[in-house]
């Protein structure tokens, strides 16, 4: 069941892997960083831009089994969540808070992703 905290299919791991694997930056959000949908996922799109990473996405309410799924995945129970290299960083205020330290741009570039900070 893709509903179930507990549950995760195969399918949906692989998926997942996939798409954190396949980008250096990835965030999974509500909306796209266009369009964000919620003001956690705005947030986490406007302290990527402004380190200057750049980053893939997923729009969470468009997959009801990533939306599920991720949360599984990565044991966090709220999206947005970013991934640095296939590793789990955190969600909006884990980010906001690395952020505002002078952290995040720093780990970025430790695990050889290009920023502008």
């Amino acid at each position: 069941m893709a509903d179930s905290p507990a549950n995760i299919s195969d399918a949906t791991r692989s998926r997942i892997q996939e798409l954190v694997k396949g980008s250096d930056v990835f965030l999974f959000m509500k909306g796209t960083p266009l369009f964000p949908q919620c003001g956690f996922s705005s947030r986490a799109v406007a302290i990527l831009e402004h380190v200057g990473a750049e980053f893939d996405s997923a729009d969470v309410l468009q997959d009801p089994e990533i939306r599920s799924g991720i949360k599984v995945y990565s044991n966090w129970p709220t999206i947005p969540q970013l991934y640095v290299k296939g590793e789990f960083v955190g969600g909006s205020d884990i980010m906001m808070e690395m952020y505002e330290a002078g952290e995040l741009a720093p780990l970025m570039r430790e695990k050889g992703v290009a920023t502008n900070a």
